[in-house]
């Protein structure tokens, strides 16, 4: 039994929310029937993106709708607020709120009051002021990102594939991926895969004709599955004629060209900026601790550091490692720490609402794996290095695990089986993204006058 009714708030529908608000009412089911206990969602979509998934989406292996998870239906106990937290008072206890409907009631939010605070708000895309960054770049953190990316990849090689002038061609068949972590080898192994395929549909173009060119600031990629592994994957990229390019750094991309640190100047339509994130800026918006990287001073008890009734995880929390050789260690900030968290932090509430005394979070990595592109990967877990099928292999065995519910686990298994038996899919669907332009040209609007306003593209 809770001593007295809790009204708990969870910022954030990612990993670390959804699971969260998950265990706390399968934990606090008697409570929730009674009216002890209230859960409240607030998060900016209606779905948990499954991020590993992100790749094979934009490369066409799943169906985005089986990249998401819908909250309202995996949380049929909680209240679900499609909305912005935009400000914090702790110290009163409410979070400033704004929905569709406060902006059509003409509000600028709406204050929420609660007694235990969860904020998992997650992270947003490290963009630095880098000249053209901002008009010509392309992220991938959302599943939108993801589609768009692919449609827009499909476009350019129309585009190549359509037009006689060299320089045009030349550009629209050189892409750029910036950072070489997870994010940008996977969707760069996956995509350049897909367009190899697609490439054979085309009359005048050859998978030569492309360039894809990775670039990493630091002397080596995925330094996840270790030294050994980043310098395999180098390797393997190379032989797929990519450029990989160490130590090197984005310049500028202004005019739709990237320019490098060691001179190099490419052409080019596409520039896929994935170097890092940072936490959300709703943390800085807050009167809780942070570190000096700007995110949430925790405890290994997953309270935030001083606080009481604040609790964090995931990205936007600095959460000691105690497993680590070195004091002072912090998780890192992915998904394999932020589900296990979130699970510790659940019942971390479920303890404290109750009077019982906090688990300690402990977790030792186990290792990582990352596909790069059709039955091609590499992973290190356990120790153990597994390189080409057998690492892609384990990486979508360990994802299918991991994705939740049954029902996407079967959906996403059928869509890699009838992948499997036909052939890919290489439309480009970019009018998705301009649903209107269609009609309204057609009810007398303005003929499009650049290739953003094309009906028909994307890019």
């Amino acid at each position: 039994m809770v001593k007295e009714r809790a009204r708990i708030l969870v910022v954030g529908g990612g990993y670390v929310g959804m699971y969260t608000a998950l265990r706390l009412q399968r934990k606090l089911r008697a409570e929730l029937r009674r009216g002890e206990v209230e859960i409240t969602v607030v998060t900016p979509d209606p779905y948990m993106t499954y991020q590993p998934f992100l790749p094979e989406a934009a490369a066409g292996s799943i169906s985005p709708r089986h990249v998401v998870v819908p909250l309202r239906r995996v949380l049929d106990h909680c209240h679900v607020v499609v909305g912005e937290v935009t400000s914090i008072d702790h110290a009163v206890r409410t979070a400033a709120v704004t929905t569709l409907a406060t902006a059509e009631e003409g509000r600028t939010a709406e204050l929420l009051g609660y007694d235990e605070l969860v904020l998992a708000p997650g992270s947003v895309s490290r963009a630095l002021p880098i000249p053209g960054l901002a008009e010509y770049g392309i992220g991938f953190k959302t599943v939108e990102e993801a589609i768009g990316l692919r449609n827009h990849v499909i476009e350019q090689m129309d585009i190549a594939s359509s037009t006689r002038d060299p320089a045009v061609r030349d550009a629209a068949l050189t892409f750029v991926f910036v950072g070489g972590g997870y994010a940008g080898v996977e969707a760069l192994g996956e995509l350049e895969d897909m367009a190899r395929y697609t490439a054979r549909y085309y009359h005048n173009l050859r998978p030569e004709d492309m360039k894809w060119i990775l670039v990493e600031a630091t002397d080596r990629i995925l330094p996840e599955v270790g030294p050994e592994m980043g310098r395999y994957t180098v390797t393997q990229l190379r032989r797929r004629n990519i450029q990989v390019l160490l130590d090197t750094r984005l310049e500028s991309c202004a005019d739709r060209v990237a320019v490098l640190s060691d001179g190099q100047r490419f052409p080019t339509r596409t520039v896929v900026w994935t170097a890092g994130v940072k936490p959300h800026p709703l943390i800085a918006a807050t009167d809780l601790p942070r570190t000096g990287r700007g995110r949430l001073r925790c405890t290994a008890q997953l309270t935030v550091d001083g606080t009481e009734h604040a609790w964090a995880a995931g990205d936007a929390a600095a959460v000691p490692d105690v497993t680590a050789a070195e004091p002072g260690t912090e998780t890192a900030p992915n998904a394999q720490h932020a589900v296990r968290q979130a699970k510790v932090l659940g019942d971390n509430i479920v303890h404290s609402l109750r009077g019982e005394p906090l688990e300690t979070y402990a977790h030792r990595y186990v290792g990582s794996v990352a596909s790069l592109g059709l039955h091609k990967g590499v992973a290190q877990v356990y120790g153990r290095k597994l390189k080409g099928y057998p690492a892609w292999f384990m990486h979508r065995v360990y994802h299918l695990s991991r994705v939740p519910t049954v029902n996407r686990k079967a959906r996403v298994l059928a869509e890699w089986t009838l992948a499997g038996l036909f052939k890919r899919e290489i439309v480009s669907l970019g009018s998705l993204e301009h649903p209107r332009a269609e009609f309204e040209l057609a009810a007398g609007g303005k003929p499009p006058h650049s290739p953003s306003d094309d009906p028909k593209g994307s890019s």
